[in-house]
């Protein structure tokens, strides 16, 4: 009898200890917990480190990057495409157009937001990861990939723009360069809301024409370095103080034909819709299509036309001389 009770004591003891290392309406009660597992690199784009950075100036404007979690505002988007496509981001991944990630001017890079079209409703989630647009009224610069998502086919469109936390599956398909599913649709009550609260904003203004304007790059910010003739990193150099008692001088008119050159685009499509947007043409050049606005006769034509192109989203438009 004593054997048997010691052995029913032991066992007793084994069924308590093995009871320490289970769980309880689905929580661990005991034993060792498994660490965080951190974000995984996909395709060589990771989301950490997560980068900030300091504030810079570029055209006058100074932007101050912020971790705030709970942003959100509308404004108006923007987007660009293959004119972009394989150039460093500002966290320095390389830029694919048919992903869906998008630039803004403050926010950690990466972070993540869901952006609604706010005539439509339609909701996506978005990777940012670049600095951008560098333009006033805008508030996102979305890839191509994204703004097709989106349904978005003017150069300028209405938007909320929501910071969010994804589940770690839809942060790797995004990062690995491909859409997650729409969100649910925004309902028109809380449409409403948003629209009466960006009709108190002032409309996106078409840039006017007006001189070139001489550029260097910009420093570093959050890693990615700006580019000669990368707009959204483009800092204004501060020119010589005019000497007020020498009269200008006339300025010769210059002969020849100018043209604006919009974009270069892999995809015929993307080409001949660019050129619609704009009423240009479109040409092949090697394993390109480049669309052009013009000829014009005047270089003061061609910068009113160059305004045009930029106002549709073509923000890497110049104008070119027709030799």
């Amino acid at each position: 009898m004593k054997s048997i009770g010691r052995k029913t004591a032991l066992m007793a003891g084994a069924m308590l200890m093995l009871a320490g290392c289970g769980s309880f309406g689905g929580e661990r009660t005991g034993g060792p917990t498994a660490s965080p597992t951190p974000a995984q690199s996909v395709g060589g784009v990771s989301d950490t480190p997560v980068k900030i950075g300091d504030p810079y100036t570029i055209a006058g404007t100074t932007y101050t990057p912020a971790d705030i979690a709970d942003y959100d505002d509308v404004g108006y988007a923007s987007w660009y495409g293959d004119e972009l496509a394989g150039r460093p981001t500002a966290n320095g991944e390389t830029f694919d157009p048919a992903g869906i990630s998008a630039a803004h001017k403050t926010l950690p890079l990466p972070s993540y937001v869901e952006v609604t079209a706010l005539d439509t409703g339609r909701t996506i989630l978005v990777r940012i990861n670049d600095r951008g647009p560098m333009v006033g009224d805008r508030l996102i610069d979305l890839s191509r990939g994204a703004a097709e998502q989106l349904g978005l086919t003017d150069g300028v469109s209405a938007v909320r723009v929501r910071r969010t936390n994804p589940p770690v599956a839809e942060r790797a398909q995004l990062r690995a360069g491909r859409a997650v599913p729409e969100r649910i649709a925004t309902p028109d009550s809380l449409l409403s809301i948003l629209r009466t609260k960006l009709k108190a904003m002032p409309a996106p203004k078409a840039p006017t024409a007006a001189p070139p304007v001489e550029v260097q790059p910009a420093a570093p910010i959050a890693s990615g370095k700006a580019k000669p003739g990368d707009d959204r990193l483009a800092v204004e150099k501060p020119k010589p103080a005019a000497k007020p008692a020498t009269p200008a001088k006339p300025v010769p008119a210059v002969s020849g034909k100018f043209v604006v050159q919009v974009g270069a685009f892999s995809s015929e499509s993307r080409a001949d819709a660019a050129a619609k947007s704009v009423g240009g043409t479109v040409s092949k050049a090697g394993n390109l299509w480049r669309v052009r606005m013009g000829p014009f006769a005047s270089d003061a034509e061609a910068r009113t036309a160059l305004g045009t192109a930029k106002a549709k989203g073509f923000r890497d438009a110049v104008v070119q001389r027709d030799r």
